[in-house]
């Protein structure tokens, strides 16, 4: 599945929870709400990540843990849509400039292959 296809079954996600969110509040979340949603999934894919080091107890297990590495990529591609992030353009722009930074800062081997 290519970035694209995932961010359109996003966007159709996205557009299902403004439909309920309308339908049972009378609005949709802003920006601001996503973000905030965003950041309560990542704290829930911390305490999954140190229950499957052994560090702590969560249900779900491994499932759970899958589960909510998908809601954090289903936010972070919705952020993106939302403030008009070409998320491809900017992952190559930003690896290219770890790659850079990175590479500048280890040792070069002058050795031959």
């Amino acid at each position: 599945m290519s970035l694209e296809d995932l961010q359109q079954q996003a966007m159709r996600i996205h557009d299902l929870y403004d439909e309920l969110n309308l339908q049972e509040r009378g609005r949709v979340w802003t920006q601001e709400e996503f973000m905030l949603g965003f950041v309560g999934d990542v704290g829930d894919l911390a305490k999954l990540v140190m229950a499957e080091a052994g560090a702590r107890e969560m249900p779900g297990g491994r499932t759970a843990l899958e589960h909510e590495l998908a809601d954090c990529l289903w936010s972070v591609l919705i952020l993106a849509h939302r403030y008009g992030i070409d998320l491809e353009a900017a992952f190559r722009h930003t690896m290219a400039e770890l790659d850079t930074a990175i590479s500048a800062r280890l040792p070069k081997d002058d050795k031959p292959l």
